[in-house]
């Protein structure tokens, strides 16, 4: 992280020359290559509110061309304009009412609540876990380590004519498929792995957001039968941190949620044995970002010789469990 955080004090910062005194030429013109921006980030619809409950949207008026996008929740709801008028204009604002795990947001680590038999020894206990207001800054940013499995996924994709479906005997995401994840993916970037990265998987499954709020209607969501870590990916990991006395900041994919589908769904109609990123990974003091967009644009900046850094900006609500995030990503030859 280190290695960016020079170039860009240097690419924004201005020479300023006392009176009398020239600059040298390199002082006016540093040796810095430009960065390199990528926003990763998707759009999320709002619409105006329902007549009958004005915290409920009403899907039947869109603010522009937003669509339904699936969630733990209702649509964001954008309120009518609060005019605030001069003699020059008007001031232009107004009131959201939206889900914190919405669009492209993140998971902080009171997110999940841990009962006593996923609680593991040693893990951070639920009462001292951190809401999305205590995160420290140094842990919303950091250098990226890539995992690429696109190709897996386009090849089970094809199947079907490169469009999923929900029966894995048409395109199969489960875990123990090969277009998810898998331990042998965190093998290969083993050596990247240390305190402060932010660990990125590419699906190539943005391309089907949003796809509708309808859990089992969207191609996004799938029934649950997506790409994502699975749980012997998330359990690599965490050996391998471990065992090198790590831990990275995040991990995040352009996809529902980080988890495989198989592995959000669980054993059973109840969820259980679900979710194994939220159960194990926020114990540990590691977030994660779910939803991302452009993941292809890092992947080619990066097979560039690029060197790549994500920031977070998400907002700083008191006691939230995680919230909508502007993730940019600030790449350097």
């Amino acid at each position: 992280m280190y290695a960016l955080v020079l170039p860009l004090l240097l690419a924004f910062t201005t020479v300023i020359a006392l009176p009398g005194c020239s600059p040298s030429k390199a002082a006016q013109e540093p040796d810095v290559k430009p960065l390199h921006f990528i926003d990763m980030t998707h759009e999320i619809p709002t619409f105006k509110p329902s007549t009958t409950d004005p915290t409920k949207p009403d899907l039947s008026a869109p603010i522009l061309h937003s669509t339904p996008v699936p969630g733990f929740g209702p649509q964001a709801v954008l309120y009518p304009p609060d005019v605030f008028p001069t003699n020059e204009g008007y001031f232009n604002s107004a009131s959201i009412l939206l889900q914190e795990h919405a669009g492209t947001h993140l998971n902080s680590t009171n997110h999940y609540i841990n009962n006593a038999s996923s609680q593991e020894l040693g893990g951070i206990p639920v009462d001292q876990r951190k809401a999305v207001h205590e995160l420290p800054i140094e842990q919303l940013a950091g250098p990226v380590v890539l995992i690429d499995i696109s190709e897996r996924v386009r090849a089970e994709l094809a199947k079907n004519g490169g469009r999923p479906y929900r029966d894995t005997k048409v395109t199969d995401f489960s875990d123990n498929s090969l277009a998810t994840v898998r331990a042998q993916d965190i093998d290969r970037i083993a050596d990247q792995i240390r305190d402060g990265v932010w660990l990125v998987a590419r699906l190539g499954w943005d391309k089907f957001y949003p796809g509708g709020e309808d859990w089992d209607a969207s191609p996004y969501v799938n029934g649950l039968n997506h790409p994502g870590f699975t749980r012997e990916a998330l359990d690599r990991l965490i050996a391998i941190m471990d065992a090198k006395h790590v831990k990275i900041a995040g991990i995040t994919a352009d996809s529902f949620t980080c988890d495989s589908g198989q592995g959000a769904k669980g054993t059973d109609d109840n969820y259980s044995n679900s979710w194994p990123s939220h159960v194990k990974l926020y114990q540990r003091g590691i977030v994660s970002v779910e939803n991302l967009a452009n993941v292809g644009a890092l992947a080619e900046a990066i097979g560039r010789g690029e060197s790549c850094s994500v920031v977070m900006g998400v907002l700083k609500h008191v006691g939230g469990t995680g919230g909508p995030v502007r993730v940019v990503a600030a790449c350097q030859q």
